[in-house]
This record gives C-alpha cells, sequence and structure tokens, in this order.
C-alpha cells in the first residue's frame, strides 16, 4: 500500500480483495484471491480509463516517488583491486590517525576508571582489542607512559587553565596530606572550587604531588607556592584554603599570607574522640566490640556458623563491620552492625566461644550511644558532600548544641559522655561565629536569611 495509486482508493471492508474508487465508488478487483497475489495493475488502470484528472495527478505522485527511492539507493558496489585488498588487511602505523585515536581512548578508560597502566599487558585486554579491531596493534605500558598519558595530561591542563583564565576573580581551595594503605609515600592534594561567568559551581583537581620528607610549615609553603605559580594563580585569587586541624597546616598558612578555614569534618572528628571515644566504659565497649568483628573476620568457620544462625532467625545475611580507629563513624558503623545481629550473636554464644561479649548493660549503652552520635554521623556525611559550604556551619553547630543541651531518654548510662561531648563540641568551635568567612557566608545564603544564630 506504499503506492501513491492508494490516494484514490480505501480497501473495502466486507471483502479485501475489491479497492473502492473514491471517484465513483466503484468497486476494483486487486488482482487475486490471496493478499500476497495484490497488485495495483487494475486500480492504475481503471484511473487511466475512467479519470484522466486524477491520473495524471498519480502519475506524477509516482514519478516523484521514483526519484526520491533513487536517490535513497547506495552507488553500485565496485570490485577492490588486489593492491586494495591487500592493504586494508595490513596493520594500522603507529603514526596512523586511526591507531592514535583508539590509543588516546585506551588511555582515557585507564584514567577515568582509575585502571593499572599494565592492563594493556594482560592477555584478556590484548584479545578484547584484536577482536574488535585486527588492523590495531596494542602498544606495550611504555608507549602508554610516555607519550600518550602525557598528552592526555597537557590536553587536559591546557582545558582546566581556559576555565580558571575565564574572568575568575575569587578561587576557594581544598588541600590535605594523605597516604593509601597500599603505597607509602605520602600525598599532597590541591582542588579548586569557583563560579564561572553563568554562576555554575567548577570544581577541578589541580595537583597531586609527593610529599617526601619532614611535613614542616616551611616544606608546605614552599610545596604550595609551586602548585600556585605551576597554575599562574596569584595570592589575591586565593578566597580560602579548607585545611585540617593540624599545627603545621596551620602555621604554613599564616607563614605563607592565605586565608584558611580547618576542616568541619575533622574538627567534629577530634571533638568526638575528646569527648565519647576517651570515656572508659565506651572505650571498653568498643574494644570488645572489636574482638567479637575480629573473631568472624579471621574464622570462615565462625562465620558460617553465624550464617546458619542467621538463617534460622530469619536475618538478612549480612556481615560484621570492622572499624577504622581514625575515623569515628566507623565505629558507630561497627556497633550499628553488632546491634543488629543481636539476636544471632546471642545465639552464637550459647553454642560455641567469642573471645568477648555484651552484657545485657552493654547492650543498652551500645544502644543509647548510637543514638547520642546519629546526629553527628548525619552532619559528617553532609558536610563531606561536594555541595557543603562553609554557611553549613555556624548553622549546624547551633543545632548540634541545642541538641546536646536537652535531656532525652535515651541519655541512661551516656550523660556523662553526653556532657564531655558538649563540652568538647563548644572547645572546637567556640570561635567560628568570630570567623568572618563563615559569617559572611552564613548572612548571604538565601536558606538562613529568615533565621537568627547570632
Amino acid at each position: 500500500m506504499a503506492s501513491p495509486v492508494w490516494q484514490f482508493y480505501v480497501v473495502c471492508e466486507k471483502d479485501n480483495t475489491l479497492a473502492i474508487c473514491n471517484v465513483c465508488t466503484k468497486q476494483i478487483p486487486r488482482g487475486g484471491k490471496h493478499a500476497k497475489h495484490f497488485n495495483t495493475t487494475n486500480l492504475i488502470r481503471h484511473l487511466k480509463v475512467s479519470h484522466v484528472k486524477e491520473y495524471e495527478q498519480f502519475s506524477k505522485l509516482a514519478s516523484a516517488k521514483r526519484e526520491r527511492d533513487s536517490s535513497a539507493t547506495q552507488a553500485p558496489l565496485t570490485q577492490l583491486s588486489v593492491t586494495e585488498t591487500f592493504q586494508r588487511k595490513q596493520p594500522y602505523s603507529r603514526d596512523s590517525k586511526k591507531h592514535k585515536e583508539i590509543s588516546d581512548k585506551i588511555m582515557e578508560f585507564i584514567c577515568l576508571d582509575h585502571q593499572p597502566l599494565s592492563v594493556v599487558e594482560d592477555e584478556g585486554f590484548q584479545r578484547l582489542m584484536s577482536y574488535l579491531d585486527s588492523r590495531y596493534t596494542l602498544p606495550g605500558r611504555k608507549y602508554f607512559t610516555d607519550v600518550c598519558l602525557p598528552q592526555l595530561y597537557q590536553t587536559v591542563f591546557t582545558y582546566v587553565d581556559s576555565l580558571m583564565k575565564d574572568n575568575i576573580t575569587s578561587i576557594g581551595f581544598t588541600s590535605d596530606i594523605w597516604s593509601a594503605s597500599v603505597c607509602p609515600m605520602s600525598m599532597l592534594s590541591l582542588t579548586a572550587q569557583f563560579i564561572n561567568q553563568n554562576f555554575e559551581l567548577q570544581k577541578v583537581v589541580l595537583h597531586s604531588q609527593e610529599f617526601s620528607g619532614s611535613h614542616t610549615a616551611e616544606a608546605l609553603v614552599a610545596a604550595f607556592s609551586d602548585m600556585f605559580q605551576a597554575w599562574g594563580i596569584p595570592k589575591e585569587k586565593v578566597h580560602v584554603i579548607l585545611r585540617d586541624n593540624a599545627k603545621n597546616m596551620e602555621k604554613a598558612m599564616r607563614d605563607a599570607h592565605l586565608p584558611s578555614l580547618p576542616c568541619m569534618a575533622h574538627s567534629l572528628q577530634l571533638a568526638v574522640t575528646e569527648g565519647v571515644m576517651s570515656q572508659r566504659s565506651i572505650a571498653d565497649i568498643i574494644a570488645s566490640g572489636r574482638r567479637i568483628v575480629g573473631h568472624f573476620k579471621h574464622s570462615p568457620l565462625a562465620y558460617s556458623r553465624l550464617q546458619s544462625i542467621q538463617k534460622q532467625l530469619g536475618q538478612p545475611i549480612k556481615r560484621l563491620q570492622q572499624d577504622v580507629p581514625t575515623r569515628w563513624n566507623s565505629t558507630v558503623y561497627m556497633l550499628q552492625s553488632l546491634l543488629e545481629q543481636k539476636r544471632a550473636l546471642c545465639a552464637y554464644v550459647a553454642d560455641y566461644d567469642l573471645p568477648s561479649m555484651f552484657t545485657s548493660s552493654q547492650w543498652k549503652l551500645v544502644e543509647n550511644m548510637i543514638s547520642l552520635l546519629a546526629p553527628f554521623e548525619e552532619l559528617t556525611q553532609q558536610i563531606s558532600s561536594s555541595t557543603a559550604s562553609a554557611a553549613d556551619v555556624i548553622p549546624s553547630i547551633r543545632a548540634l548544641t541545642r541538641l546536646l543541651e536537652k535531656t532525652a531518654e535515651t541519655d541512661h548510662g551516656v550523660k556523662t559522655s553526653k556532657a564531655t561531648l558538649l563540652e568538647a563540641v563548644q572547645k572546637r568551635f567556640r570561635d567560628i561565629e568570630c570567623e568572618r568567612l563563615y559569617s559572611i557566608a552564613t548572612i548571604l545564603d538565601p536558606r538562613y536569611k529568615d533565621r537568627y544564630f547570632f
């Protein structure tokens, strides 16, 4: 029914072997009794004999359709010569455009997905690339290290540099010294945040370099000077640097005459450690919790037994979470995982040995301590997000202080810890309302325009 002739006919509803003429309503046979035999010959002949004007219209439509179909038809295939066929089987040369494009994409894959450079030497990856394009010869690791990586770095550097020079008058920074468990070296990082001309927040990692030797204030000043110089950033553009609370970092900012603010998450970490984790009764609970988790972590048989008990009790199969001593919220997660498996653990200790176990009063203390620290954990998550700002500090600390000043039903057994925690928070954040950057940020934030915190 793709033929233009159907603009002058409709199929008969009672008998699909007939077509009804729109001009004279005469029924015209479609050329057969079954659909596979239908054609438009009779329909075209009827127009030509009985309706000359409509036939001329049909002829024009049919001619236009043939032209469209002709232009859409691909050019006839031509047989390649032996030389051309042989050339299409030859591997790409290292200097060819195609080879460079594929190598660049592999380099992007390694960087974006944090893959090791050695992936290009893995047999599975080599077989995959050979299957995708047999003409591409995968270079070795050294080629990606010496050629592709510097080219990609220069491309990214040029793009980021253009962003920061696009009439940007003020830039905020975040810096920290860190080390990975798989790598013994210390790294100094520097990230930048700024608002572009479209009032869009931009965030980029500018620098990450090895920071060997003693981490003195003098060494930090020299490192920051080199990083800012490498990016052509004058001190006048530095709005503020968010740093940790270490004395060497604080002194380095003062000596370099760079405005800075301490990390709120780090300050909360210190406040909780001083106010709660140092309490004897809570420290004993944490130590017992670590022994319980360690027992199952280092014994597949013990975990298998616990898993069977979880199934019998109809509980979800979950592993107990090990904490990291330097991260107080991970200790909360560990205690939460123990509390969730209280029934399973009690059933386990009835049949098997454990190096330690909570008493009924300690279980209640664990529950109350989790309730006490829940607002701190929630606040830590919020201020650690990429959308957090300095405007969140004063309101958050005010709300946290008021919460600690109130009496709650869950204070049983943790009243001393709660009071000590309040003192630690007030000590760590006693000067935040005197900090000009915090105050200005809070006043300018539209979320807090109808609230008074001062």
